[in-house]
């Protein structure tokens, strides 16, 4: 790929990966935090802005090995055995969970500025999903332009929440332990949950900056460093916002609510307001928006591998992938239909990621002894042995978030959840055996983007 004008240097890659990073989780999820471990909240965010950096070791590592234009998608293709080839693809269908997320989440904020919408919870929700699904049928050219305004009110949000929440805060008071909420509220256990949990809000560092690489200065060094410096900038936003959520209200209001309950209490009111509206429902409907345009061209392309049956790559005239959006609209509704909770839904997208994860991670242990010039030819200089224990600890870190996450589930929700992995595995081993997806093709594939990386490397 060749691309022309100025390359993105180490501030652009900052600035874009901590606009990535600070998405709508934060808004919705600091309760359910709260909810599991009181008002160690704070060092929970903290510590999971670096447990999900270990759970997204591969992201790390990977670009200060090798230039790959592809980004995740061909970080995982490059690793992949053909099974977890087809489970990757289904995964992106499953997202479906995300989007019935996100839905939710604006219903909660409505009911915030209109309480009786509580009367209709469901059938809003199903209307939310409904129209934002009917918007991708043409696709909206605005989105770009909508998601970079929404990322400068969403700053404006949380930069309001800590001005005006700190001084209220009483210093003392929140690391007392035995003050209401407490510290370690459920004790270690709780603290983990806590961690998985918030795991969601504190995923993103990694995403934007390794799609980069095709128009970033030094790649190999600049995109580590970038998530590193990302990584660090967010636990300390995010430490800050944990600390008024956790600090202003008593615990019994605020677990398990968003920090909108927060906000009611500290800004005033037309503050307020454009916090609910500009920095919550606007900051979820840009994700929805995102989450919605984002997989129509992986859809297209796991139709085509064949990880779907026929009837799934039908499309329209203008190339509108309806079948396979079809099946993504269905899953959303699920969680809906079914009044499961907001974590919930969420837990189901993040248990399948952590267990790609996982295997992502212990792959990259092969990296040195496959690919000896590039591992020499490294820009994190960290021993190999240390390298190989971060790689194990990093799939360790995805494991134990994919564990606490389906602990914490009801039975109902496991039940689904489990049905959903099983599913998954089985319709891949499926499309493999009946040859409905080459395995010499993705085996090409594989060989096209190393041929490619190693071919950067010499540009």
């Amino acid at each position: 790929m060749t691309e022309h004008g100025k390359k993105l240097n180490i501030w652009n890659i900052i600035g874009l990966g901590l606009g990535g990073a600070i998405g709508t989780g934060i808004f919705v999820l600091l309760g359910f935090g709260i909810q599991f471990t009181g008002r160690s909240i704070l060092p929970v965010v903290v510590i999971a802005c670096f447990f999900m950096l270990l759970a997204y070791w591969y992201n790390l590592v990977m670009p200060s090995i090798f230039i790959l234009e592809g980004g995740d998608y061909s970080m995982k293709a490059m690793l992949f055995n053909p099974l977890f080839s087809g489970v990757g693809g289904y995964i992106a269908v499953i997202n479906g969970f995300a989007i019935a997320s996100y839905a939710i989440a604006i219903t909660d904020y409505l009911m915030i500025l209109w309480p009786q919408v509580g009367n209709y919870y469901k059938l809003i929700t199903f209307l939310i999903v409904t129209v934002f699904f009917a918007s991708t049928v043409k696709g909206s050219r605005f989105i770009t332009i909508l998601q970079n305004i929404i990322t400068v009110v969403l700053i404006l949000s949380l930069v309001m929440f800590v001005i005006f929440g700190v001084p209220k805060v009483n210093f003392t008071e929140f690391f007392d332990p035995h003050a209401d909420g407490g510290f370690f509220r459920d004790g270690f256990s709780g603290f983990i949950s806590a961690i998985a949990v918030m795991g969601w809000a504190c995923q993103g560092t990694t995403m934007a900056p390794v799609s980069m690489v095709p128009v970033t200065e030094n790649p190999k060094r600049t995109i580590p460093m970038g998530i590193i410096v990302v990584t660090l900038l967010l636990s300390v936003v995010y430490g800050l916002m944990a600390y008024v959520a956790g600090g202003v209200l008593p615990y019994d209001q605020i677990a398990g609510q968003n920090i909108s309950v927060t906000a009611k209490e500290i800004l005033p009111k037309s503050l307020f307001l454009f916090f609910v509206v500009g920095g919550g429902i606007g900051a979820i409907a840009s994700s929805l928006l995102g989450g919605l345009a984002m997989v129509r061209y992986p859809f297209i392309q796991i139709a085509d591998d064949g990880w779907l049956p026929e009837i799934f790559k039908k499309r329209t005239e203008d190339g509108y992938p309806y079948m396979v959006y079809l099946i993504f609209y269905l899953i959303a509704l699920v969680p809906i239909l079914t009044g499961m909770s907001l974590d919930a839904a969420v837990s189901l997208v993040m248990i399948p990621s952590m267990i790609m994860n996982i295997y992502m991670n212990l792959a990259c242990i092969g990296i040195p002894k496959t690919y000896p010039k590039q591992w020499d030819d490294r820009s994190i200089r960290i021993p190999k042995g240390i390298y190989i224990v971060l790689s194990a600890l990093g799939a360790l870190c995805a494991g134990v978030v994919a564990f606490n996450l389906f602990k914490n589930l009801t039975s109902r929700d496991a039940v689904i959840a489990s049905i959903m992995l099983i599913s998954m595995f089985l319709l891949s081993w499926i499309r493999l055996k009946q040859g409905a997806v080459s395995k010499e093709t993705l085996e090409n594939n594989k060989k096209e983007i190393v041929r490619k990386a190693l071919e950067a490397e010499n540009m």
